[in-house]
């Protein structure tokens, strides 16, 4: 019994003395591999894993923070804060840090303002030379001037962002699904349309319960953005050459833009129509039966 007491507390102390051990959670190096170097507890670990080397620590610590002495830094273990404390510095070293602190945290607001102000001021320029593009040069700014200052700088702006937001209205593809879906049910239209009748046909076997494909693309901010702005550019040339005996130029580029309209209205639900009804007669080969040479290619055949 005694030797089995013996052994026992043999192992406690060995195992005390383990636990009393420091290993740097970072390098992990023992006292024995560096005698020299500094030990902290920087955190509320037990056992071995609540010593650091301090300049390994110190290093962990510049790789979380990236620069920024004022980041916050944690335990990766048992996520406390690490108390971080400075030497004191001189009046004029803290002026400079408090300047350079208000100047990081100042700066993203100034940049923001620059950059609406930016915006803002290039809409009010944009609003003014749609309006003399549209009404004319000399009607346009005696009109600018005989307004009011304040109705301008609010008045002007909304030009560019009505017509990104009229952009956005697509009713072609809305013509298009009613077309579709009421044409061939009347029995007059659907003679003289026969390619709707084709496309109200057009359902796949074996596909009950799924949706028609959507006839809309997705949207892109940048075609929507050049489209709306340069929407009054083609007005004003349509309504020149389409609408040439209106004296008014206003006028003009009124009946312009709704031709243009129009006409993009009518190839695009033209050109949607056909892709609609192409999409629903493609078919997938056999990979036995693809004739040579196309190995490897999308069938674009618009035959069924």
């Amino acid at each position: 019994m005694e030797g089995v007491e013996d052994s026992a507390g043999t192992a406690n102390l060995a195992d005390l003395h383990d636990e009393n051990k420091r290993y740097c959670w970072v390098c992990f190096a023992t006292d024995e591999d560096d005698c020299t170097a500094l030990w902290v507890q920087p955190c509320q670990c037990s056992g071995t894993t609540r010593w650091v080397h301090e300049t390994c620590l110190q290093r962990w610590v510049d790789e979380k923070q990236k620069g920024n002495s004022l980041e916050r830094v944690h335990c990766p273990q048992c996520n406390t804060q690490y108390i971080i404390v400075f030497p004191p510095i001189g009046k004029l070293i803290l002026v400079l840090d408090i300047a350079d602190r208000i100047i990081y945290r100042v700066c993203p607001f100034i940049a923001a303002g620059v950059v609406i102000g930016s915006i803002y001021w290039t809409a009010v320029t944009y609003g003014a030379l749609t309006i003399m593009q549209a009404v004319g040069a000399k009607e346009g700014l005696a009109l600018m001037e005989q307004s009011d200052p304040l109705f301008l700088l609010i008045g002007l702006p909304t030009v560019p962002v009505m017509l990104i937001l009229g952009r956005l209205v697509r009713w072609e593809e809305a013509l298009l699904g009613f077309l579709n879906k009421n044409i061939p049910r009347l029995p007059i239209v659907k003679d003289l349309l026969p390619t709707f009748q084709v496309a109200s046909n057009c359902v796949r076997p074996h596909a009950q319960g799924t949706e028609t494909p959507p006839f809309s693309d997705p949207v892109s901010a940048t075609r929507v953005l050049c489209g709306a702005l340069i929407f009054p550019t083609i007005a004003v040339l349509f309504g020149k050459l389409l609408f040439h005996p209106v004296r008014s130029n206003l006028q003009k580029t009124f009946f312009g833009g709704i031709a243009f309209l129009a006409l993009k209205g009518v190839l695009k639900i033209y050109y949607k129509h056909q892709i609609f009804i192409r999409q629903h007669h493609r078919r997938v080969l056999d990979f036995a039966k693809q004739p040579t040479g196309v190995k490897g290619r999308t069938n674009t055949s618009s035959n069924p």
